[in-house]
């Protein structure tokens, strides 16, 4: 069937203007404020980067980038209302390494983090370190690893709670290393940091950032970091992948925007993210709060999140987590 000429040229007409005005759109974008979600409470070291990086967005994008503290559920809820969330880019998430736990850790998931949301960018990644009150003896991971095999179940290595990053690199440090200790959650880093420094515990895994100014006034020391690479602010101390050969574990913060936002406004925060990296600023903040800087791209992001659902899913089932 032929269409009369007027009808053809305005059909042809609306086709084009489809795509151009979704152009034009994502053009103008943002063209009002950013709701940025964060899955933890006000004042921890996600919210407070989250909070760092939200002012530096700000600036980019020249719209309000406001933060709002969803917590619960060890983010959960966060990434919940990020899936439900509409994909215009309006909606951010501030995920961390504990999203990539939960998709194990938590049986019955209303959502697939890696699947049901857009990766954007990670901000940052938190250095972890073992830990120890000056009196520990073995003074090298290769050294506690033997200490640990010569005495099965004698050595006691402490973390914060379950799930979290430093409690996981210590189950992956049983399971690569095969040792069995004693690990011992505490409830926050916080009292394990004064029990290392008080001597009622000789060794744990823990962040940089809370025991740095110890390490560096010689009340605690750092035995190794479990970053792939030495860390730029303690480059003497050696990783534990020297010794135990691909081990790497840490803590990460980045954005995440919910699924099917379209790629021009991903690639608009992206390169917000990237500028906001290069500022001396930004990067001073990340070195105060003990962190170091994250950079990959959107794909490379979703791959790297990928990745470590499998790897922590292994630790999970491993080490027999369940939710607390």
């Amino acid at each position: 069937m032929r269409l009369p000429r007027r009808k053809f040229l305005r059909l042809a007409a609306g086709a084009i203007a489809i795509p151009s005005a979704r152009m034009a759109w994502a053009q103008t974008y943002p063209a009002r404020s950013i709701q940025l979600i964060v899955g933890f409470p006000a004042g921890g070291q996600v919210d407070i980067i989250a909070r760092v990086t939200a002012q530096g967005l700000s600036q980019q994008l020249g719209q309000s980038v406001v933060v709002e503290n969803r917590p619960g559920a060890g983010g959960n809820i966060g990434a919940e209302a990020i899936v439900n969330s509409p994909p215009d880019g309006y909606t951010l998430f501030f995920a961390s390494a504990s999203n990539t736990v939960n998709a194990t850790l938590f049986e019955h998931l209303n959502y697939d983090f890696v699947h049901d949301i857009a990766p954007v960018s990670p901000v940052n990644r938190i250095t972890l370190v073992v830990e120890a009150n000056p009196s520990f003896a073995p003074q090298t991971i290769a050294e506690m690893i033997a200490f640990a095999k010569a005495n099965p179940g004698k050595l006691d290595i402490a973390s914060p709670s379950a799930g979290t990053p430093p409690y996981m690199a210590v189950e992956l440090l049983k399971m690569m290393a095969g040792i069995d200790i004693v690990h011992v959650p505490y409830a926050g880093e916080g009292q394990m940091v004064t029990d290392l420094l008080g001597g009622q515990l000789q060794v744990g895994i823990g962040g940089l950032s809370p025991s740095i100014g110890h390490m560096r006034a010689g009340k605690l020391r750092a035995v190794a970091v479990a970053l792939p690479a030495r860390s730029a602010i303690v480059p003497d101390v050696p990783t534990i992948g020297e010794t135990v050969p691909g081990y790497e574990a840490s803590g990460w913060s980045g954005v995440v925007a919910p699924k099917g936002t379209p790629a021009e406004i991903v690639d608009t925060l992206y390169r917000a993210i990237v500028a906001v990296q290069a500022d001396p600023g930004f990067q001073a903040r990340l070195t105060d709060l003990g962190v170091g800087e994250l950079a990959l791209s959107p794909a490379d992001f979703g791959k790297f999140i990928a990745d470590e659902t499998e790897k922590w899913g292994k630790v999970v089932k491993f080490a027999g987590l369940k939710p607390q």
